[in-house]
């Protein structure tokens, strides 16, 4: 524990410059009396490290002394150095070791690009959380991960999409997370490979029993083509409407129930041609009540009957209430 100690104050010395031992035992979460001694032996095995006092003091290395990076270009580093997904690296339990493993690279950087490789943390910043925090909870996740690692069977009680719960055993073979849910990629007994959502997943136990992964497994490249396969399976209900330009800022962003697919250019009193695309009829005939006379359907025909009848039954509803 204190080599990974020592190497870890190595590593922020050559990265930072210098560090106070305030500095220092709050980084590392050891007392300042700890970062003494840690002092004493690092100088101890050759390291040049000294301190300097003052009220701008602190403990430094030796100007030159650090280990260089080399052949890697300035798009490689920033590659590299873009910020993950602080809310992933969180449930994972590996937020600690990336950024160690940050301050690890950027130690080993060539002194004139460590001030451009930290540059790159102030700039760009992914968040995958949503605004509303929708967050899905996963109770075994803990459970999921330890099968994930060594590579042991999962009996799992599994929520179907009726509703109804099923258990199952399988072999897990990764983790993928998409938008802010998290799936269980994992291999049947008849050797299908299947998503679960993680959050669907009631309870998980490790069985006695080893797994296998399939030769040549790629978990990025079986997603990929998965995704596809879902999408090509979804419906879809296209309609063409006229929009005003008021509602039009809105459309845009309407989010998850309606897809825009083909905009015209603005007609007379403002009204503007819209191809839409949503997954059911339904979907569609509420969407566009919603925005009352501000959209107006041109096909299907069937639709704009549809909607009548709907908008006569709201008000013939709230008349008699």
């Amino acid at each position: 524990m204190r080599a990974d100690r020592l190497l870890s104050i190595l590593l922020l010395l050559q990265s930072q410059r210098q560090l106070t031992a305030k500095e220092l035992a709050e980084k590392l979460e050891v007392s300042k009396r700890t970062i003494y001694r840690d002092m004493e032996a690092l100088s101890g095995i050759g390291i040049p490290v000294f301190s300097q006092r003052g009220q701008n003091g602190g403990w430094s290395l030796v100007d030159g002394f650090q280990t260089s990076l080399t052949g890697m270009t300035e798009t490689e580093l920033r590659t590299l150095l873009v910020s993950p997904s602080v809310q992933f690296l969180d449930d994972l339990g590996l937020t600690r070791s990336s950024e160690e493993a940050r301050q690890k690279l950027l130690a080993s950087l060539p002194s004139a690009n460590r001030e451009k490789a930290k540059d790159v943390w102030n700039r760009i910043h992914i968040d995958t959380s949503g605004w509303r925090q929708r967050k899905e909870k996963v109770t075994a996740f803990d459970v999921l991960k330890e099968a994930i690692w060594s590579n042991y069977k999962l009996n799992i009680i599994y929520e179907q999409a009726d509703g109804k719960t099923a258990e199952r055993v399988v072999s897990p073979l990764g983790l993928v997370a998409k938008g802010e849910r998290w799936y269980l990629i994992a291999q049947k007994d008849n050797g299908a490979i299947r998503n679960y959502r993680a959050s669907r997943i009631h309870s998980a136990a490790l069985a006695n029993e080893s797994c296998k992964r399939p030769e040549n497994f790629d978990l990025a490249n079986y997603w990929k083509a998965s995704t596809a396969a879902f999408l090509a399976t979804l419906p879809t209900f296209e309609v063409t409407v006229e929009v005003t330009a008021a509602i039009w800022p809105r459309l845009r962003y309407s989010g998850r129930f309606v897809r825009v697919v083909e905009l015209g250019t603005e007609r007379e009193q403002d009204w503007i041609p819209v191809k839409l695309s949503f997954d059911t009829k339904e979907e569609a005939r509420g969407y566009i009540l919603g925005f009352a006379d501000q959209i107006k359907v041109i096909e299907p025909k069937e639709l704009i009957c549809d909607i009548l009848q709907q908008a006569e039954a709201a008000v013939a509803f709230y008349k008699q209430l």
